[in-house]
C-alpha cells in the first residue's frame, strides 16, 4: 500500500457523498466543453467519480476513481469495441463468461471486446482503485484513423482480429512503454486533457498494433476459487483481534495450503501475511482520520498487542509516525 495512494484517492473523492457516483462527460468538439455533473445512486458501499472524454469519434477515454469494494458497468455488447483497462492504483478484478476471474495491480493492462464487459461487476479487493479505461470503436476508425495513425498503415481488421475475438481477453503485465503511455494522463491539469488524451490514444494503438499477446503473463483462477478466498478475506478482515493460522484456514475451508496463498496473492496483490499487516494499518488510518482515539486504543481494535508494535508497524506500512499521520489529516482539513 502507498499511502500517497490512499491520500490522493480520498482527496479527489472527499465531497462525493457515500453511496454515490459522479459521472462527467467531455467533448473534444467543443474543445473540452463538459457537460453538467450528475450524481448517480448506486447499491454498493463507497462512492466514485467518473469523467469519460470523447477523445476522437469512435474513442472514450474515461478517468475511473473509487473508495469501493465493486461497481456495477453497463454498456453495448458490441464485438467491434476494443475495451482497454489500465490500473494506476489497488486492485481490480472481475468474472468471464468462461468461468474464470482476473485480477489486475498496477501498471497491469486488459485488453476485450465489449462484448466481455457489457454488464459486468468489477471488484475492487483493496477497497479503493484508479484507473483508466479507454473505449474504442474500431469500425468507426476504419477509414478515417487520426493523426499519426492515418500514416501509420495500421490494420484495423487485424487489430480486431487480436483482440476482440468472443470470450477473449489479452492480459499485459506492468512494463515501462506501457506505463509511459498511461502514467502520464493521471494528474494533467483540465487545460492539457483532451492534447495529451489524443496523443496517447495515438500511441496506444500503435502499441497494440505492433505487441504480441502473452496469455502467460496473467494466470486465470476458477471464480469458485476466488469466491472462496473472499469468504477467508471477510474472516480474516472481520476479526482483526484474531490472528489465523494458514493451516487452520486450510483446513476450515477444504483448500490445501499452497493454492490458498497462491489464489489470495492473486487476488489481493500480497501474501495473506503482509495484506492483513496493512489491511490492519489501513483501518488504523481511517480511525485516526475519524475518531478522537487515543493511539493505544486504536492499536487494541486492530490486533495489536502493544502501541510499540502498532508504531512501528503503522511506520514501516505508511512511512509516517502514527500521531503525525493524523497532525496530517487534521492540517489538510483546517
Amino acid at each position: 500500500m502507498k499511502n500517497e495512494d490512499i491520500c490522493r484517492i480520498l482527496r479527489d473523492l472527499e465531497k462525493i457523498p457515500e453511496h454515490s457516483l459522479e459521472l462527467k462527460e467531455y467533448f473534444s468538439q467543443d474543445q473540452g466543453a463538459v457537460h453538467p455533473s450528475r450524481t448517480l445512486s448506486v447499491r454498493v458501499e463507497g462512492k466514485g467519480k467518473v469523467s469519460v472524454y470523447q477523445v476522437y469519434p469512435g474513442i472514450r477515454l474515461s478517468l475511473l476513481c473509487f473508495l469501493s469494494e465493486q461497481a456495477s458497468f453497463r454498456h453495448p455488447a458490441s464485438p467491434a469495441v476494443l475495451e482497454v483497462g489500465h490500473c494506476r492504483a489497488g486492485r481490480v478484478g472481475w468474472n468471464m463468461k468462461n468461468g474464470t476471474s482476473v485480477y489486475l495491480g498496477p501498471g497491469d493492462l486488459s485488453c476485450h471486446s465489449a462484448v466481455c464487459c457489457a454488464d459486468s461487476v468489477m471488484t475492487y479487493p483493496m477497497k479503493y482503485f484508479e484507473g483508466i479505461s479507454v473505449s474504442i470503436d474500431l469500425e468507426s476508425l476504419a477509414g478515417r484513423l487520426p493523426g499519426v495513425l492515418s500514416e501509420a498503415a495500421i490494420d484495423i481488421r487485424k487489430l480486431r482480429e487480436k483482440y476482440c475475438e468472443p470470450q477473449k481477453s489479452v492480459f499485459i503485465s506492468s512494463c515501462p512503454e506501457t506505463d509511459g503511455i498511461f502514467l502520464p494522463l493521471y494528474d494533467l491539469p483540465e487545460s492539457l486533457r483532451l492534447p495529451y488524451f489524443q496523443l496517447k490514444a495515438q500511441e496506444l494503438l500503435l502499441f497494440l498494433s505492433r505487441y504480441v499477446p502473452d496469455q502467460k503473463a496473467v494466470t486465470k483462477y476458477h471464480s469458485e476459487q476466488t469466491e472462496l478466498i473472499r469468504q477467508i478475506h471477510d474472516q480474516l478482515t472481520g476479526n482483526l483481534s484474531r490472528r489465523f493460522t494458514i493451516e487452520e484456514l486450510s483446513r476450515q475451508h477444504l483448500i490445501n495450503t499452497s493454492t490458498l496463498k497462491e489464489v489470495f496473492k492473486a487476488v489481493y496483490g500480497l501474501p495473506i501475511a503482509s495484506y492483513m499487516k496493512e489491511y490492519r494499518i489501513r483501518e488504523a488510518m481511517r480511525l485516526l482520520r475519524e475518531t478522537d482515539e487515543s493511539i493505544s486504543s486504536i492499536a487494541t481494535r486492530v490486533g495489536y498487542e502493544t502501541q510499540g508494535k502498532f508504531t512501528k508497524a503503522f511506520r514501516d506500512v505508511a512511512q509516517v509516525l502514527p500521531s503525525e499521520y493524523r497532525k496530517q489529516c487534521r492540517q489538510a482539513s483546517w
